[in-house]
C-alpha cells in the first residue's frame, strides 16, 4: 500500500443559509433544509491556484495552430455522446445522468432558464448552441462494463460523428472509455469515476474529471472518524472488485491507519453481486468493530441491507458500538437503502441542499436545484450535477478555445480556474486533468422528513487540505490526439 500524505486539517464554524428561490412542486420539501445543520466548515481557501479572488479570466485562443481533427462539425449542428448505464447496478445513477445531460443541451441551446450558465464564472456561453452550432446527441448503455461501455462509445464515433464523449458511472468503464477517447482523437469528458486511477496510472490527455476521487474521500473522512470513533479501532473492508473499490480501500485504509486504526480483514466482492450475506456473515466474529463498505450504487444498497439484517447495526464489538462505513454516498443509494443509512458516516462530491447550508461560495446549486427540480420534480444527485458541468466546462471550453478540435479543447482546460458550478472555486490541473474542489463528509439522517431528506451535510474539506503531489499515482499523460 502506498504511503499518501494525510493533511492537517483547520476547522472553522461557521455558516450562511440561504433559501432557495422560485417556487415549484417541491418547495415545501426545501424547507425541511432551512433549519439550522449540525455542520462545520473545516476552513476555507485562502492561498493557492484556486482561491476564489485569484479565478482566471477565460482563455481566448488561437485556434489556426489546430488543423484537422475526429468528427469536425461541418453543418449547423455538433453531436455530444452521452454514454451511461441505462441497465446494470448503477442504472438509477445512469437515468439521473441523462436527466442531467439533456437540461444541458437544452440551456445550451437557449431554452428553459440557464441553469448554471448564470452563475458560471465564465461568460464565454450564450445560449445559441456551441460556436453558433446548435447542439444535439446521443445516447449509449454502458451497462457498468468496460466492453460494453467501448463498443457503445465507439458506435456513437465512428457512426453518430459525435465529438465528445461523457458519462459513466463506474471506474472501471471510465478508464476504458478514456483509452478509446484518447485513440480515436476525442476529448472524454469523465462522469461518475471516483478510482484514483482514472487521472493517476491510467490519465490520457484526451481524458478530464470533474468528480474527486478516493484519495480526497480518505482524506476528508479520516479527521470526522476519529473525530466521532476514536482511533482505537479495527475495520473490515468489503470491496468491489475492480479498480475504483482497491483504490477505495486503499485510500481508506491508509488515511485511517495513520491515524492509529487497524485493519483486521479486507475482501473482495464481484461487481455483480447481488446477495452479500456470505460475505457479511463472517464480520461480527472477525475481531473487526467496523465494517467499510467499498460499494457503490445497487452494490452498497445490498450490503448494507444485509449488514443490516445481520445486526451489525446493533451489535457491540471490542466494548464499542459496531460502525458501519459508506466511503462513497449518493443520495439515490441513501433512498435505496432507505432507514439503514441512519447516522453512517462517508464522503460525497456535492449535495443539493450545500449552497442552503455552506453559503454563497457554493453559488450555482440552488441556479441548478432550481432548474432540474422544476423540470423532473425532484432534486438532482451528484451524479446529475457532475455531468452537467463536464457538458458546461466541455462547451465553454470550445467556446474559449475557438474551436471543436480536441487539443484546442485541451488547452482551454489545462489550469482553468473558475467558479460557480456548484463547488465554490475550482481547479483543472493541467499535470493529470484531475479538478479540485472542496470535498463533503455527510452522514444519513437519523429522522429523514421525506425521500428527499436522506442526507446531512456535517463537514467540508477544502481542496487544499486534499490536493496531493500529481506523481503520486503514476502514469503518463501523454499528448493530446486531435485523430485526423
Amino acid at each position: 500500500m502506498r504511503n499518501f500524505p494525510i493533511p492537517k486539517i483547520k476547522v472553522l464554524h461557521s455558516s450562511d443559509v440561504r433559501p432557495i428561490e422560485g417556487d415549484w412542486a417541491l418547495n415545501a420539501t426545501w424547507e425541511v433544509f432551512m433549519s439550522k445543520s449540525n455542520f462545520t466548515r473545516r476552513g476555507v481557501l485562502k492561498t493557492g491556484a484556486i482561491a476564489g479572488a485569484g479565478l482566471a479570466l477565460p482563455t481566448i485562443l488561437s485556434a489556426g495552430s489546430h488543423a484537422g481533427y475526429t468528427n469536425a462539425p461541418t453543418g449547423g449542428t455538433v453531436t455530444l455522446g452521452f454514454n451511461v448505464p441505462q441497465t446494470g447496478p448503477y442504472a438509477d445513477e445512469g437515468a439521473d445522468e441523462l436527466r442531467a445531460y439533456k437540461l444541458a443541451v437544452e440551456h445550451l441551446n437557449g431554452g428553459g432558464d440557464g441553469g448554471m450558465m448564470s452563475t458560471f464564472s465564465s461568460k464565454a456561453l450564450d445560449g445559441t448552441g456551441i460556436l453558433g452550432k446548435k447542439v444535439e446527441y446521443v445516447t449509449g448503455d454502458t451497462q457498468t462494463r468496460p466492453d460494453a461501455a467501448r463498443a457503445s462509445a465507439r458506435s456513437m464515433i465512428e457512426k453518430d460523428g459525435a465529438i465528445m464523449i461523457t458519462g459513466g458511472s463506474s471506474s472501471g468503464v471510465a478508464v476504458a472509455v478514456q483509452s478509446l477517447c484518447q485513440e480515436a482523437g476525442i476529448i472524454f469528458m469523465a462522469g461518475l469515476t471516483h478510482s484514483n486511477d482514472t487521472t493517476g496510472v491510467d490519465k490520457k490527455a484526451n481524458g478530464f474529471r470533474h468528480f474527486f476521487n478516493s484519495y480526497m474521500s480518505g482524506a476528508a473522512l479520516a479527521p470526522i472518524l476519529a473525530s466521532n470513533y476514536g482511533k482505537d479501532r479495527k475495520a473490515y473492508h468489503l470491496t468491489a472488485d475492480y479498480n475504483w473499490g482497491y483504490t477505495t480501500e486503499e485510500a481508506v485504509r491508509t488515511s485511517t491507519e495513520a491515524m492509529g486504526w487497524e485493519t483486521v480483514a479486507a475482501v473482495k466482492t464481484p461487481l455483480a453481486q447481488t446477495d452479500f450475506s456470505s460475505y457479511v456473515a463472517p464480520v461480527l466474529n472477525s475481531g473487526a468493530d467496523v465494517l467499510v463498505l467499498n460499494h457503490y450504487g445497487g452494490n452498497m444498497v445490498n450490503s448494507l441491507t444485509s449488514a443490516v439484517q445481520f445486526g451489525l447495526r446493533a451489535a457491540q464489538a471490542n466494548g464499542k458500538n459496531f460502525e458501519i462505513i459508506v466511503p462513497l454516498y449518493s443520495r439515490l443509494m441513501a433512498k435505496g437503502a432507505g432507514k439503514n443509512v441512519a447516522g453512517i458516516f462517508g464522503s460525497t462530491n456535492w449535495h443539493w441542499s450545500l449552497e442552503n447550508v455552506a453559503g454563497a461560495r457554493y453559488a450555482g446549486t440552488n441556479a441548478f436545484v432550481q432548474s432540474f427540480g422544476t423540470k423532473y420534480g425532484f432534486p438532482p444527485s451528484q451524479a446529475a450535477h457532475t455531468v452537467y458541468c463536464q457538458t458546461l466546462l466541455y462547451a465553454d471550453a470550445v467556446q474559449r478555445g475557438g474551436s471543436f478540435n480536441p487539443c484546442a479543447v485541451a488547452e482551454a482546460l489545462e489550469g482553468f480556474e473558475f467558479d460557480g458550478l456548484g463547488n465554490g472555486p475550482t481547479l483543472y490541473r493541467a499535470e493529470d486533468h484531475q479538478c479540485f474542489k472542496d470535498v463533503l463528509v455527510v452522514k444519513g439522517k437519523e429522522n429523514p422528513e421525506n425521500d428527499f431528506d436522506l442526507l446531512e451535510i456535517v463537514d467540508v474539506t477544502p481542496a487544499s487540505a486534499v490536493t496531493y503531489d500529481a506523481s503520486i499515482f503514476g502514469g503518463d499523460l501523454g499528448s493530446c490526439n486531435p485523430g485526423a
